[in-house]
């Protein structure tokens, strides 16, 4: 495993990260405590020290696992978390972006934790209602007392983040280093805005679903219908289609299906960090084993994009026509050179 500065800032992570919504059984799936320590040790093994949980998995039986994990030597460990999604189901502050969930949320993952400070700070979920001033004051106070050592934010639209960072770099508080997203050959739509502007921004970006809930592994292209189940959100033929591809060329590469899939992502750009997650210490290792992969070849690369392509939608469509590109440049695009 080799290393990756987090965005802008100096903290060095491993090139994939753990994920642990498998850690625990409480939500009727997942991994006994035996099998998650497995799965830790493994990723351990292999040189990783970046780990990623939330406050709501499995109900906080993820992160009390992680805590006990890295306890010994935690200051090897990056540790992130996050905050948003609730803990007290009927509690109106509860849940949610605002200061007051967002300290309560802080304390009691660092209880469950076992640890005096998390390394990254997730914020889970924009929730629409909360303002961006208080959520970016709240969390450098966090920074500001030590608890928290760096800010990432997930699921939220493009203008939101980019417009935080101005506020933030503005007020000079402490601005979002990471941005955590879906992301694979099934769901390249981040690629419309979410991320240029990360890319611009020069933020950490932390796929989750590399190889979409194991689609992309080809082991539902066997059944009856050599397809998605039925009650897949990812079912279509496109994705199928896809899935396929990716199983053929892996088997023309001799690489196995979730390798390519996550090596596609960090093959695209350095600020790439895959999250992966696995049941089974076995899957995990064959996931961790794409970092050996030197580089995909440059057919199989448009083979895979070509396949998986998406519509950019208006404007980005629209300004990549030659008519449009003859307007704004004067016939002068071809003599510019570009960074």
């Amino acid at each position: 495993m080799k290393y990756k500065l987090f965005g802008n800032t100096g903290l060095k992570v491993s090139e994939l990260c753990l994920g642990t919504m498998t850690f625990g059984t409480e939500w009727g799936w997942g991994c006994d405590y035996e099998t998650s320590k497995k799965i830790f040790e493994k990723y351990k093994d292999f040189g990783g020290n970046f780990i990623d949980t939330a406050n709501v998995y499995t109900f906080g039986t993820s992160e009390k696992y992680c805590g006990e994990f890295i306890k010994n030597e935690r200051d090897f460990w990056v540790l992130a978390t996050k905050f948003t999604l609730y803990e007290d189901y009927n509690n109106p502050n509860g849940a949610g972006n605002g200061r007051k969930n967002m300290v309560q949320s802080v304390e009691k993952s660092l209880k469950r934790l076992d640890t005096d400070y998390i390394d990254i700070l997730w914020l889970h979920a924009w929730d629409e209602t909360t303002k961006i001033d208080e959520i970016l004051r709240g969390l450098d106070d966090l920074v500001s007392s030590g608890k928290v050592l760096y800010i990432g934010i997930s699921d939220t639209p493009a203008w939101i983040v980019s417009k935080a960072n101005a506020i933030a770099e503005l007020k000079n508080w402490s601005s979002f280093a990471g941005l955590q997203i879906e992301y694979s050959l099934i769901e390249r739509t981040p690629e419309r805005d979410l991320l240029p502007m990360a890319f611009s921004e020069n933020m950490a970006v932390t796929p989750w679903g590399a190889i979409a809930g194991g689609a992309l592994t080809g082991k539902y292209l066997n059944n009856e219908k050599g397809r998605l189940p039925e009650d897949s959100i990812r079912l279509n033929e496109k994705n199928t289609l896809i899935a396929k591809t990716v199983v053929e060329s892996a088997k023309e590469l001799g690489i196995t299906p979730a390798q390519l899939a996550i090596k596609w992502i960090t093959q695209q750009n350095y600020n790439f960090i895959p999250i992966i997650g696995a049941t089974k210490s076995t899957h995990l290792e064959d996931s961790l084993k794409s970092t050996d992969i030197k580089e995909i070849p440059l057919e199989i690369m448009e083979k895979l994009n070509e396949v998986s392509a998406i519509e950019l939608g208006f404007p980005h469509k629209f300004l990549k026509t030659d008519r449009m590109k003859d307007f704004i440049f004067g016939g002068t695009q071809s003599k510019l050179i570009k960074k």
